[in-house]
Parts: structure tokens; C-alpha cells; sequence
């Protein structure tokens, strides 16, 4: 006797509820958002650009720990203030948890861009390619392609070991100064976590990428590099505050008052757990 097939009925009426969530869905998007900007970041770090010149002022010519130059920050600086908004504004709605997937999410991806870049880098080219770029300044295509996108093994985990660990601490005093402030001054538990967590995050990176790695930097000058690096970032940090409060706007108007003061709630218990 044959039996009948089962319905799909309820399983498409289950996804549909979950992707009727507004919560859910509003999930989904940060954490995309944020992942792109993550794994962005990384791959355009390569790039080392002069502030200075990009703003059209006079060379600075900092003097930190006997060291001296201009301004020379990574292109993925751009994008790490970024990272940090994402991350206070799903600690905010989604706890120690949200942070803490989408942070290994990220660094997965992170690691799984890298490892195709590299497969990428030891294909065979075709031969009309490498000299594509000629006219462009390129003489080599495969050779600046594995420039590019190879960054040393040491930059890489250097990169990935300081993401985790900033991330976690991050998630950490968010939820302490939130415990002594209440839902009042979102800025302070936003920037206070960032202060901490990218003062881990900058020194860790440098030291496993050229102290411990090959170029074996002087500390003089893994300090003064770290120091100007941190800075940049606390003042991007202060800038964008007035982005985490738009957020918070957008969010409050997209799942309405009571849902977003809810996940607050559940967050913060979640903390104190």
C-alpha cells in the first residue's frame, strides 16, 4: 500500500513566519552588513595609504617613541569604524550572543577568502593576461595580482586572532558599563567598549604580523605605529556616534518601540547571566 507523500505545507508556513519576523530578518541584515565590511576590510588592508596627502595638507611628521613620519594608516582602516557600530548595535539588540556568531561568522569568512585568494594566486595564467595591464603601469598582472592578495601568513592570523579577541572583549564591556548605565548614554557603552577592545585589537595585530613575523619590527617602532593607529580609530569612533544613533532610530521605527525595547531587555539579561 503505497503511502501518501508528506505535505510541505507546514515547512513553507514555518519559513515564512521566521522571515515575517521583523527581528529576524533585521538579524540577518547586520549581520551580512556586517561580515562584507569585515572580510572588505581585510582584503583592501593591503592597501597603505598618506592621509595627508589624500586631505591635500602639509605632512604632519609625528614624533612617537624616537620614530618619526606622515600619516600612513591601511586602506580596511576605513572600514573598521564601521565593524565597530555593527558590533555595539547588535550587542545592543542581540547580547553577547549575536556578537559572538556573527564574530566567528566573519572570521570564517575571513579565513575561507584567504584561503581561495591563495588557490587563485597558484593558478596557471593565461598568457595574454599577464601583459594585459601594460598601458596601465602593470607590466606583470600575476605578479601584482599575488602581491596584492597574498598577504603574509602572518598578517593573516595576526588579523584574525586580534578580530576574535577584540570582538570579545568588546562584547564584555559593553555589557558592564550597560549593567551600571541602564539603556541610558548608548554613546558611552559604545565608544567605552571600543576604547578597550581596539586597544587590544591594534597592538596584537602589529605584534603578531612584524614582531613576530618576519620583518621582526623594533618595539620602538611597533608602539609609536600602534599608538597612532589606536588613535585614528577612538577619533573615528567619536565621529560615527551620531551613525549608532541614527541606527537606533531606524531600528526602533522598523520593529516598532516595544519589540526593540524587548530585545534590549533580553540582551542585557542575557549579560547578566
Amino acid at each position: 500500500m503505497d503511502l501518501p507523500e508528506p505535505s510541505l505545507a507546514p515547512l513553507q508556513r514555518t519559513a515564512a513566519r521566521v522571515l515575517e519576523d521583523r527581528a529576524t530578518v533585521l538579524f540577518l541584515g547586520l549581520a551580512a552588513f556586517f561580515c562584507v565590511n569585515a572580510v572588505l576590510a581585510e582584503f583592501i588592508g593591503v592597501k597603505i595609504f598618506a592621509l595627508e596627502d589624500t586631505l591635500g595638507i602639509q605632512p604632519l611628521q609625528w614624533n612617537l617613541f624616537g620614530q618619526s613620519g606622515s600619516l600612513n594608516f591601511t586602506a580596511g582602516t576605513l572600514l573598521w569604524p564601521i565593524v565597530f557600530i555593527m558590533t555595539d548595535t547588535i550587542n545592543e539588540y542581540y547580547g553577547r550572543r549575536g556578537v559572538r556568531f556573527i564574530s566567528w561568522l566573519a572570521a570564517g569568512l575571513i579565513a575561507y577568502g584567504f584561503a581561495f585568494a591563495f588557490v587563485a594566486i597558484h593558478l596557471a595564467p593565461a598568457s595574454w593576461w599577464v601583459g594585459v595591464a601594460k598601458e596601465q603601469g602593470v607590466p606583470d598582472y600575476q605578479a601584482a595580482f599575488s602581491a596584492v592578495f597574498g598577504q603574509g601568513l602572518w598578517t593573516i592570523w595576526g588579523s584574525l586572532i586580534a578580530f576574535i579577541v577584540g570582538q570579545l572583549v568588546d562584547v564584555s564591556i559593553f555589557h558592564r558599563i550597560r549593567r551600571a548605565t541602564g539603556e541610558r548614554h548608548a554613546w558611552l557603552r559604545a565608544t567605552g567598549s571600543t576604547a578597550v577592545s581596539q586597544l587590544v585589537d591594534s597592538f596584537v595585530v602589529l605584534y603578531i604580523a612584524f614582531v613576530l613575523g618576519p620583518q621582526h619590527w623594533k618595539l620602538s617602532l611597533f608602539f609609536a605605529v600602534g599608538s597612532l593607529n589606536y588613535c585614528y580609530k577612538m577619533l573615528a569612533a567619536i565621529a560615527l556616534i551620531p551613525l549608532l544613533y541614527l541606527a537606533r532610530v531606524g531600528i526602533h521605527a522598523y520593529l516598532g518601540h516595544e519589540r526593540a525595547h524587548e530585545l534590549c531587555e533580553q540582551a542585557a539579561m542575557e549579560a547578566a547571566l
